[in-house]
Order: structure tokens, then sequence, then C-alpha cells
């Protein structure tokens, strides 16, 4: 016990801090995009104030700004918008850049270079031609003049070249400089995809120091609590036995007879006395921090790393024991981290939780070939989920899958649907009330897939 205390006691501040850096991490670049389209918005009507034009020019800032705020809670939107808002201008459905705006295209390079740097590969190439069409319409709005409009690119820069050359020109120009965002977008999500990875592992190493020392101490706890079991509650049994029988001889003598009667009693209840402890030894040592709640959040976690990671219920939800929750918490976070440092982060992995049975089974299946370690043994994490199923009555399978590069984690635990109605109430008073709701709010219905 004392191990455990010093280890929580070592990591607990740098958690903290890991913690913050993860959230920031996760959370920060969402604050990103609609910062940047918002100092856009911003910048063009601080340059564009008291210049002609402003009202008329303000709707195509304004789309630019907002195609730049939803790079990426939207992004299919955004590159919609900077696909749409240039060829609307080219056919002069809205008002056409003038040698003074033309430059909010720039919003084309800024929005295809955070779609860049977004989780989704198939948007990321996607962007690619989003950006080919759009600069050849924000080329074609700029070079090309009308009857009633002959106010273009070539006046601007005072060139002689003609249409034929500029429209390619300006055209190469947007795109290559869209281009260049683009390229920049993706070497910084790739890179921040990595950094986060390469956090998501130093975590799961010092939760894996820790688990290992709390792992060795409920194994010592498990040890005594046997021994205890073995001698001192067979004894006592052997006790209840005897003054029984004595009891029931000594029917004449009435004091004799109660006197082995209370001895019997107080025996009964020392042996009741002696298993609720051995039972209490043997779970009092997982510290429940975690709970069923708690899996959506491991799951995102794994999404927001480039893994393709879904977590499906199937069947009514039933009751559990707040260690066999923590227990299914852990099992499931030390599979996912096995994906991300053996199959990678590109992984596919699918988390499913089946009520539909006497007990919870648990299933988590992956497939990935590019590990971020390189295996240098067996390791601990399979006998570690295996320890943390045991100790909860329940049971856990490792190996690989039928399909090339599969790997299927398979566990069951107990539930409290065949309970009694006290147990049912021990386990609602240590878990709370809001335990079992929350984790419904956060998961969502039976038989849904979080994504």
């Amino acid at each position: 016990m004392k191990d455990v205390a010093a280890a929580r006691r070592r990591t607990g501040l740098r958690h903290t801090l890991d913690g913050m850096r993860s959230f920031l991490r996760r959370r920060g670049r969402h604050v990103v995009a609609p910062a940047i389209g918002v100092v856009y918005l911003v910048l063009w009507i601080v340059a564009e104030a008291g210049r002609s034009g402003l009202v008329e020019h303000i709707v195509v800032v304004s789309a630019f700004a907002v195609a730049i705020g939803l790079g990426n809670w939207m992004p299919a939107t955004s590159l919609g918008l900077v696909v749409v808002v240039p060829l609307l201008q080219a056919l002069r459905l809205l008002h056409r850049p003038t040698d003074t705006t033309w430059p909010a295209y720039l919003a084309i390079a800024i929005v295809v270079g955070i779609v860049g740097a977004g989780r989704s590969d198939l948007l990321r190439w996607l962007a690619v031609p989003a950006l080919a069409v759009a600069s050849g319409a924000a080329a074609w709005a700029m070079v090309v003049p009308t009857v009633a409009d002959q106010d273009v690119w070539g006046l601007w820069v005072a060139s002689s070249a003609g249409t034929r050359t500029n429209l390619p020109f300006v055209a190469l120009a947007i795109a290559g400089a869209s281009g260049i965002g683009w390229a920049i977008g993706v070497v910084i999500g790739a890179s921040w995809r990595i950094g986060l990875a390469r956090v998501r592992v130093v975590e799961a190493e010092r939760e894996t120091e820790v688990t290992t020392v709390e792992l060795h101490a409920e194994q010592e706890r498990a040890r005594i609590a046997r021994d205890v079991h073995d001698s001192l509650a067979h004894s006592l049994a052997v006790v209840v036995s005897q003054a029984q029988g004595a009891a029931a001889i000594a029917v004449r003598d009435e004091h004799a007879a109660r006197a082995l009667q209370d001895i019997a009693e107080v025996s009964r209840s020392a042996l009741g006395d002696v298993r609720a402890l051995v039972e209490r030894i043997q779970g009092a040592g997982d510290d429940v921090r975690h709970c069923l709640g708690d899996l959506p959040v491991s799951v995102a976690d794994m999404r927001e790393l480039g893994m393709a990671a879904d977590l499906v219920e199937h069947g009514d939800r039933a009751d559990v024991l707040p260690t066999v929750g923590n227990a299914v918490h852990r099992i499931v976070q030390e599979s996912l981290t096995n994906v991300l440092k053996h199959q990678g982060r590109t992984a596919d992995v699918r988390v499913v939780l089946d009520w539909r049975g006497p007990g919870l089974g648990i299933v988590v299946a992956s497939r990935g070939s590019a590990p971020l370690v390189e295996l240098d043994g067996d390791g601990s994490g399979i006998l570690g989920m295996q320890e943390r199923a045991r100790l909860v009555d329940g049971w856990l399978r490792a190996g690989a899958g039928d399909l090339p590069h599969e790997f299927v984690v398979t566990a069951w635990v107990p539930t409290l649907r065949g309970a009694t109605e006290s147990e049912r109430d021990t386990a609602t008073a240590v878990a709370g009330p809001a335990d079992g709701d929350a984790a419904t709010a956060v998961v969502g219905p039976a038989d849904g897939i979080v994504r």
C-alpha cells in the first residue's frame, strides 16, 4: 500500500500537467480556425474602411470568414464555400473583386490549409481539386471583362498581355499559393497527430507503472485473503458445527444448551464477518476513479489521433458495481493503448459492450499494421487486463483474429441484473445515483454507435 501511495503522489502532478497539455492538444485546434476567421474579417474591414464598395463586398468576405471558421468543425461545408463564392463571382451573381479587394482570395489558401491539417484523409485530398476549381473561378472573376465592367486585372497592373495570357497566369498564381497553404497544413496536421500520439504513449507508460504496482499489491492482498479464509474461516465453520451438535445433545441441560447455542451464533456471525472482510480485502485495493461513462472519452481520444474508433452497445444496460465499471474502463483503455502502440494511429478499432447475456460481454477488435513501437517481448498488458477481470470475478482472453493484422480482446464481467434487492441498493449507495445517468447521457441509447 505504501508503494502504491508513493507512486500516486509522484505521478499526481505530472498527470495533472499532462492532462492539461493533452486537453489543449485535443481542443485547442478547434479554437484556432474561428480565431483566424475573425482576424481575417476584422483586418479586411480595417483595410477597406473609407473606400467605396465596402457594403457590396462585405457579403463575399463574410462568406470567406465563415468558411475559415468552419474549417475544423465542418470542413466539407468550408470547402464548398470557397468554391461556390468565386464561381458566383465569375458568373457575376456576386460582386466581383476590385483592385483592392482581390486579396480576399487568400481565404482559399487558409481554408485548404486548415482542411489539410484535419483528420479526414478523404477531405484532405478533396481539398486539392477544390482549390483548383476555386482558383480557376477566382481568376476568371478577376481577369475576364464584360461589356458592362471592363475594370479587370489587366487595368489594375497595366498589363497589355491580354485576357488569354493573364487568365492562366492568375489562375496558376492563386492555385500555387493555395497549394503551398495546403502543404503547410498537411505538415502541421501530421506533426500534431504524431505529437499527440507520443503524449498518449507516454501517458500509457506512466499509467502502466502505477498499474503494475497496484496489481502487485492486489495479488498480495488476494494471497493474504485466501490464507485468512482457508485458516480462520474453516476453523470457525468447525466451531459452528461442533457447537450445534453439542447443543442438540445437551437438550436436558438448559443452561449448557443455551451456552452452546450462543457459541454457535457468535461463531456463525464471526464467520460471516470473515467472509465479508475477505471480500473487502480483495476489492478494496482498486481505486475506483473511472466508470463506464468514461469510455466514450477514451474512444474519442483515439479518434483525435486519426484512428477509426467506434463504441457500440447491444441490449439494455444493467447496473454494475463501481469496481466492475472501473475494471471495464481499465480493460478498454489498455486495449486501445495497445492498438495505438502495436497497430498504429491509422488502425481501425471497434469496442462492443453486449448487455444481452447474464453479464457484460466486452469485445475490442482492431486492425492495423503500422505500429508506433517495436515489440521487445510479450509485455504485461494482457496479463494485467486478465488480472483485473479476475479480481471482479470475470475473465479475459486476447489473441490474433481471423483477418490479417487483426487482434481481438474478449472479456466478460458480472452485472447486478441477477442480484438481490439489497445488493442493488448497496451498489447504488456506493456508486451514487448519477453514475448510471451520466454514463447513459454520454454513451447514448442502447444499440447506438458513439462517434
